[in-house]
């Protein structure tokens, strides 16, 4: 056995935590957070009581986990998408696109993060603490780092600083999402990344 591999009470233990995380989503998205008690969570996962206490302190603390993971996932789908094979150009496009793709294939979990965090009916990262607030400013960075190689490349012209622009990208992308959210009829999500990219692709002053 290889010192990465896993072993069976360990891979048991996992599973576990992924049934619960499931479970209380569920409830959460259905119910709102605070009309959801730990008993019903373990009654919905199949587990005992004590099962939820080995991994969770306490509701809150699994609500937290919750949070964390799906960040981990979202993190991970953007920095594919940016660090991924193209372009400057088409890795921003891929990035949209990730967007979207995340957002439609996780709603539940979008819509209870919305209801449970503060103002962030009006921003999508008002509901984050302070280590996901750290984990957003340095994703920023990485994104800024796209700007600065097309710059450089001379694919972009150095019309702001290029942290100031992810910054941008990131907040109108974050302004889409919202609302289509509240709205999917109405404001649908661009199937086409360059309806937003176009934004700062083209400007509205003609050259």
């Amino acid at each position: 056995m290889t010192k990465t591999s896993l072993s069976r009470r360990e891979r048991e233990k996992l599973r576990q935590r992924k049934e619960i995380l499931a479970a209380a989503l569920r409830l959460f998205s259905e119910k709102g957070y605070h009309n959801v008690s730990m008993q019903e969570i373990a009654e919905t996962a199949e587990f005992a009581i004590g099962t939820l206490y080995k991994f969770f302190q306490n509701k809150e603390d699994l609500y937290k986990a919750l949070v964390m993971e799906q960040c981990d996932r979202f993190e991970a789908a953007f920095l594919a998408a940016i660090e991924g094979p193209g372009d400057e150009i088409e890795r921003l496009r891929n990035f949209v696109r990730v967007h979207g793709d995340m957002f439609r294939a996780n709603l539940s979990f979008i819509r209870l993060f919305l209801a449970e965090s503060k103002g962030a009916s009006f921003n999508l990262k008002a509901g984050l603490d302070e280590d996901l607030r750290k984990r957003l400013y340095g994703f920023l960075e990485k994104l800024a780092l796209v700007f600065e190689s097309g710059m450089n490349n001379q694919r972009f012209q150095k019309i702001a600083d290029p942290y100031a622009l992810a910054v941008a990208l990131d907040s109108v992308i974050d302004s889409f999402l919202l609302h289509w959210v509240a709205s999917p009829e109405r404001h649908p999500y661009p199937e086409d990344p360059d309806v937003i990219l176009n934004i700062f692709f083209k400007g509205l002053i003609p050259p």
